[in-house]
């Protein structure tokens, strides 16, 4: 699971860095505009990911 939602967070970062230099939302353009429901998934499952993944902010280093 913490995989998944680390791959999800990096597809977000990696949208918002279009969206921020280039105006350019590689989601909405894929599944068919931002209302799509299909971006509007992956919109909340990246937003998800990002909730799950702050558990690791918080989380102690265990030493291997």
């Amino acid at each position: 699971m913490d995989k998944i939602a680390l791959l999800l967070v990096i597809v977000g970062a990696l949208n918002w860095l279009l969206v921020g230099l280039f105006q350019f939302d590689l989601v909405a353009t894929i599944f068919g505009g931002q209302k799509s429901f299909l971006s509007r998934a992956v919109y909340v499952l990246v937003g998800l990911s990002g909730l799950w993944s702050l558990k690791f902010l918080f989380a102690e280093r265990r030493s291997a």
